[in-house]
């Protein structure tokens, strides 16, 4: 397996996790820049699995840019829901046409997931899990993947402020804050993206 130098493009269009990835990579001395800023377009996320997605992102990262990738694809996975939304996390906060401008309303998709276990009943199983795959392609068409993970449980109403996405009706095992009450310095110790990372980094810097 090659490994990684220089400058490496995190084929990313999200600022938060732009800044949350480079956090991470930091201390080895690489030179991040995202995909966005190289104008590269987001591939469509067809794959059924997060490896699968992760894989996609970083492809086509490398090869649009001819520099190693790193890609990562994530999702909140809750057990009374099937595993859903899995890897179809993002998706469920795509505004539709009716509910105004295109982007992601976060906060409508934490609604749906709090909605759909308010369906269940009040002793519904509030168990689940954050997921993370990260992959990496070189030009030369190698590839690498870990795979990290973080467990939970959801709360409602959302608290905190930091993170993105699901953090703030996120609780990590053995905790009482969710991800978005913690600073960025105490997530990257615990989240399934350090997770995933502890593995990265073994294989790379080890």
């Amino acid at each position: 397996m090659a490994q990684l130098s220089g400058t490496i493009v995190i084929a990313t269009h999200n600022a938060g996790k732009l800044k949350e990835i480079g956090a991470l990579l930091a201390p080895y001395g690489l030179n991040c820049i995202s995909a966005g800023a190289l104008g590269l377009p987001e591939p469509a996320e067809t794959g059924k699995t997060f490896v699968e997605n992760a894989l996609l992102k970083a492809r086509a990262a490398s090869e649009g840019s001819g520099l190693p990738a790193l890609a990562d694809d994530s999702g909140l996975c809750v057990e009374a829901l099937g595993g859903r939304p899995g890897v179809y996390t993002a998706d469920w906060a795509e505004r539709q046409w009716f509910e105004g401008p295109p982007g992601r309303d976060w906060y409508m998709a934490m609604g749906k997931v709090e909605g759909m276990l308010a369906e269940l009943g009040p002793e519904v199983d509030r168990s689940c899990h954050f997921a993370c795959v990260l992959a990496i392609a070189w030009p030369d068409g190698d590839c690498a993947v870990f795979e990290g993970r973080a467990n939970g449980t959801l709360t409602w109403p959302p608290r905190g402020t930091m993170g993105f996405g699901y953090d703030p009706v996120f609780v990590p095992l053995g905790y009482s804050r969710t991800f978005a009450e913690h600073d960025p310095e105490e997530k990257h110790g615990i989240s399934h993206r350090a997770d995933a990372f502890a593995k990265l980094v073994a294989e790379q810097f080890g």
